[in-house]
C-alpha cells in the first residue's frame, strides 16, 4: 500500500504537470463523472463506446466532432500520452529504409521509434543560448542552412518533424518552417506537446499553433497544455500529403488494445472545455494571470528568463549561481516542487489552476535560497554541443541498438559507437542517439555535461561491441 498511501499525501506547492493541478483545475464534466461510485467509468470498448480505432460509437462521434471544432480532417484520442501518438504518426509517414529531418531537441520517444521502423535520423541542430545551455526554435534562414547542409549521401527523406514550444516555453511562428518543409514535398509532423493552448485562439499574442501553420501532423499533449489527466494526448491530420490508414495502422500496432474509458473522457473533456464561453474565459484569466505575476517577480527581483508561453516560469538560477537541480533539490524540501531542473535554470509550470499567494511564495523561497548558498559567483556561459549543423548516426540506429555491447566508463568511450540513448529525463531530449560515434570533442563536451547534470547522466555508456560481427540487413 506504498503508492496508495503516497497518493494521499500533499507534495507542496504542484508548479508541475499535469496542468490541472491535482485535481483543481479538471473540467466540470470530468469531476462530475469521479465524483459517481468508484470505478462506475471502468469500462471496456462496449459497442456504445468504441475506441479511437473504430468507426462507430460515442469515442468516434467525439473525434469527429474534435476535428470538425480545430478545423481538421482527423483526430485520434491518445490514452499512451503524446509518446505514443508521436510514434504512431511517425511511423505512419515513413517506410523502413527511410530518413527523418529532425531537430536535436526531439523527445527522445522520436528515436525510439526511428529504432522501431528502422529509420535513419538527420539531426540538425539548434540555435543555442550561451547564458542558460538551452536551445532555441530554429527561424526560417536557419532551417534554410541545414536544408543546405543536407549530407549529399542520405536515405530519401520521408517526413520532418518540428518542435513547437519547446519544454520551457521558446516559441516562434512555425508557419513559414512548415512551408518550406512542405516545399522540399515532405509532410510535417510537429511535437506540439506543450501547446495544445495556442491552438484555441483565445489569445491574439501567443503564438500560433502549428494547426494554424498547416502542418499536416499535430501532436497535443492534453495533460502538458490542456486539462486533461496524465497519458491523455490527440493527433492531429490535416490535409492530403497524409494517408489516414497508415496512421490507424500505426496506432494499432502502438497503443493498447484496451483503452482506459475515463482516460478517452478526460480527452473529450478537456478539448470541449475551451470550446465554452467559461472555458475560454479561465484560460485567457490563467494567462492573464500568469503576466502578472511574472512582471512582479521580475520587480521583485528574480531572474526569469523570457520565453513565451505566460504558464511557463523559467528562474535563471545560474545567474545566481546555483545551479537549477541543486535549487530544486532545495525548494523540495521545502514544500515547493517545480516541473523541469536544469544546470542553469528551474521551470515551473503554472498550469491551468490558480495559485493564490504565490508572488509571496516564489519571492520567499528566492530569498532564502540565496540565504542558504551564500557567496556564489554567476555561471560562465555555456559551450555549445560541438555538432555539425546536419548529422546521421554513423552506424544506423537499428543496428547499433540491437548490436552485442560492451559496457565502458564514459571517459574511456573515446572513438566508439553509442548502444544506447544518453538522456536525462526530464527533459527527455537526447545528448546522444544510438549509432553515433563519440570523438573527442564530442566526448569531452559529454563530460563537462556530466558534471554539470549530476547522477542524471551516468557515468558508464553501452557502446557496440567491436569484436562481434556485424548485423547483416
Amino acid at each position: 500500500m506504498v503508492l496508495l498511501r503516497l497518493l494521499h499525501r500533499p507534495v507542496g506547492q504542484a508548479l508541475f504537470l499535469p496542468a490541472h493541478g491535482r485535481g483543481r483545475a479538471l473540467p466540470d464534466s470530468l469531476r462530475r463523472l469521479l465524483s459517481r461510485r468508484a470505478g462506475v467509468w471502468d469500462l471496456p470498448e462496449l459497442p456504445l463506446i468504441g475506441g479511437p480505432l473504430e468507426p462507430e460509437g460515442a469515442v468516434a462521434l467525439s473525434q469527429r466532432q474534435a476535428a470538425t471544432a480545430m478545423g481538421v480532417d482527423r483526430c485520434w484520442y491518445g490514452v499512451n500520452g503524446a509518446t505514443g501518438l508521436l510514434q504512431s504518426a511517425l511511423l505512419g509517414l515513413c517506410r523502413p529504409g527511410q530518413a527523418v529531418l529532425m531537430p536535436r531537441n526531439s523527445h527522445r520517444s522520436l528515436i525510439q521509434a526511428c529504432v522501431l521502423g528502422q529509420l535513419t535520423p538527420l539531426l540538425f541542430d539548434l540555435p543555442f543560448l550561451n547564458d542558460r545551455g538551452q536551445s532555441q526554435p530554429p527561424d526560417a534562414a536557419w532551417l534554410e542552412g541545414v536544408l543546405e547542409a543536407l549530407p549529399d549521401q542520405h536515405p530519401s527523406i520521408g517526413a520532418a518533424v518540428l518542435v513547437h514550444p519547446t519544454y520551457q516555453g521558446y516559441a516562434i511562428d512555425p508557419a513559414p518552417l512548415i512551408r518550406q518543409l512542405q516545399q522540399r514535398g515532405w509532410p510535417v509532423l510537429v511535437d506540439e506537446a506543450h501547446g495544445s493552448h495556442f491552438a484555441t485562439g483565445v489569445d491574439p499574442t501567443l503564438p500560433p499553433s502549428a494547426v494554424e501553420g498547416g502542418a499536416d501532423l499535430v501532436v497535443h499533449s492534453l495533460q502538458k497544455s490542456a486539462t486533461g489527466l496524465a497519458q491523455t494526448a490527440v493527433l492531429w491530420l490535416q490535409g492530403h500529403r497524409v494517408d489516414p490508414d497508415a496512421i490507424e495502422r500505426s496506432i494499432g500496432w502502438m497503443q493498447t488494445t484496451s483503452p482506459s474509458a475515463l482516460l478517452l473522457a478526460s480527452c473529450e473533456a478537456s478539448l470541449k472545455d475551451w470550446q465554452t464561453t467559461p472555458g475560454r474565459q479561465l484560460l485567457q484569466q490563467r494567462l492573464d494571470q500568469a503576466r502578472r505575476l511574472k512582471h512582479d517577480l521580475l520587480n521583485d527581483g528574480l531572474p526569469l528568463l523570457d520565453t513565451q508561453d505566460p504558464l511557463r516560469l523559467v528562474l535563471h538560477t545560474g545567474a545566481a549561481g546555483i545551479s537549477g537541480l541543486e535549487a530544486d533539490d532545495w525548494l523540495l524540501k521545502h514544500g515547493l516542487v517545480a516541473e523541469l531542473p536544469e544546470p542553469a535554470t528551474l521551470t515551473f509550470c503554472l498550469g491551468l489552476a490558480r495559485h493564490r499567494r504565490l508572488r509571496a511564495r516564489l519571492r520567499g523561497m528566492w530569498r532564502a535560497l540565496l540565504k542558504a548558498h551564500p557567496n556564489r559567483q554567476p555561471q560562465a556561459s555555456f559551450a555549445a554541443p560541438p555538432l555539425p549543423l546536419v548529422s546521421q548516426p554513423e552506424q544506423p540506429l537499428h543496428q547499433a541498438w540491437r548490436a552485442p555491447r560492451e559496457i565502458r566508463r564514459l571517459k574511456e568511450a573515446e572513438n566508439r559507437v553509442a548502444a544506447e540513448l544518453l538522456c536525462p529525463y526530464p527533459p527527455g531530449i537526447p545528448l546522444l542517439v544510438p549509432g553515433e560515434c563519440l570523438d573527442a570533442a564530442r566526448l569531452s563536451w559529454l563530460l563537462e555535461q556530466r558534471r554539470l547534470w549530476g547522477d542524471q547522466i551516468p557515468d558508464i555508456l553501452e557502446v557496440v561491441d567491436q569484436t562481434a560481427e556485424p548485423e547483416t540487413t
